[in-house]
């Protein structure tokens, strides 16, 4: 069984498809329980990942990158979450944020920050949910004041991805307070790990994509210099929607990793199991779910590579992205859970990998903006 076929992939996509299915077949796979047992970050993962030309590949070819475009990127996503979505998630957290840099940011902030990236030298992140606001852009507290040449950062992040690892890390501060103009009062700031006031640790260890390490970060008078600003003060917001159109597509494509494996784990073991005489797929009720699971599959991966299309033309792209976000990650829990029913008392064994992609479906529902807010974004934009 291979739900993941390249016939609904743009032509100029198949190629990374088939590079991305061959690195997880071959670096991610085998390694992937080893990683979800010990919890450890896959560093040596990611440094094949890099010098394969599959990390950090969307940075344009200006700035040392392949410029792989979103189309790509999905293709590539959907085959590393079907072999595991931790270290997945490590390896393309590896240029996280970035985006906003190499597209609104000085030819100087991208030789200096985004080459050593694109060609495996240093690691970034992306710092924008706090302990009290996970998802309201508009709330956020995090503060950064002018003061002379520098910009002065007082505040802390939460589920910071790479927070401890990176060499430095996008910043979501705010920078105003006009009650009348809420979606011009944040902008980003590009922080180097080693700058004094920056604090970073392990958040403690997660049910879940446990080979992907997230942080707790404070910023304590943590100065950095004025041309770190990205773009111009008070874009902040708008940049970060636009960032997060692709990374809602991209996060959908996550789902679908997840749920193609956890379809063909369970019809394996479902040819495989005999109750009563015969194997269990023999039974209508087991055959009429995992129709069922195809169903959800297929409907949402439709919809996913739909959307990716919207997005890259930039037609109507926040409600695309909303919805592929959506229909994918709760077509995963969905998948998830009826095989967590098809293996039975089994399904609950740590050991089983139903039970790790159980675990690991839950995870999107939550990041890249909760489904509630996409609901919202979803009525507010319909055509």
């Amino acid at each position: 069984m291979d739900l993941l076929d390249d016939s609904i992939v743009p032509a100029h996509a198949q190629d990374v498809k088939a590079e991305a299915r061959a690195f997880a077949d071959e670096h991610i796979e085998p390694v992937a329980a080893e990683y979800y047992e010990s919890g450890e970050y896959p560093w040596e993962v990611l440094e094949t990942g890099q010098e394969a030309g599959l990390v950090a590949q969307d940075i344009p070819e200006e700035w040392g990158g392949r410029g792989l475009e979103l189309p790509e990127l999905l293709a590539l996503t959907e085959e590393f979450y079907r072999a595991d979505a931790g270290i997945a998630l490590t390896l393309q957290l590896a240029s996280f944020g970035c985006e906003m840099t190499y597209k609104y940011g000085s030819d100087e902030q991208c030789e200096q920050y985004i080459r050593p990236v694109a060609e495996g030298e240093q690691l970034s992140g992306l710092a924008v949910s706090e302990p009290e606001t996970g998802s309201d852009l508009a709330g956020m507290t995090t503060r950064a004041e002018r003061d002379g040449d520098e910009w002065v950062l007082n505040g802390e992040k939460y589920w910071i991805g790479n927070g401890v690892e990176a060499d430095w890390i996008s910043v979501y501060a705010r920078t105003g307070d006009d009650e009348n103009n809420r979606y011009g009062n944040h902008s980003v700031f590009i922080v180097p790990t080693d700058t004094e006031g920056y604090h970073a640790e392990h958040i403690p260890e997660k049910i879940a994509m446990r080979a992907s390490k997230q942080a707790h970060v404070t910023f304590d008078d943590c100065r950095i210099p004025a041309e770190n600003l990205v773009g111009y003060e008070g874009a902040g917001f708008m940049m970060l929607a636009e960032f997060f159109n692709h990374g809602r597509v991209i996060v959908a494509g996550h789902s679908l990793g997840i749920a193609a494996a956890a379809i063909e784990e369970t019809w394996e073991f479902v040819h495989g199991r005999e109750e009563f005489g015969r194997t269990i797929n023999e039974f209508q009720a087991v055959q009429h779910g995992l129709a069922d699971m195809l169903l959800e599959f297929e409907s949402a991966r439709a919809l996913a590579w739909r959307a990716c299309e919207k997005v890259a033309a930039n037609d109507e792209a926040g409600y695309w992205a909303a919805l592929a976000k959506t229909r994918a990650t709760e077509a995963a829990t969905s998948v998830a859970e009826q095989g967590m029913q098809f293996h039975g008392g089994r399904s609950i064994l740590a050991e089983r990998r139903i039970s790790q992609l159980f675990r690991d479906a839950r995870i999107p529902v939550i990041y890249e903006g909760a489904n509630e807010i996409q609901r919202n974004l979803i009525y507010r934009q319909a055509p």
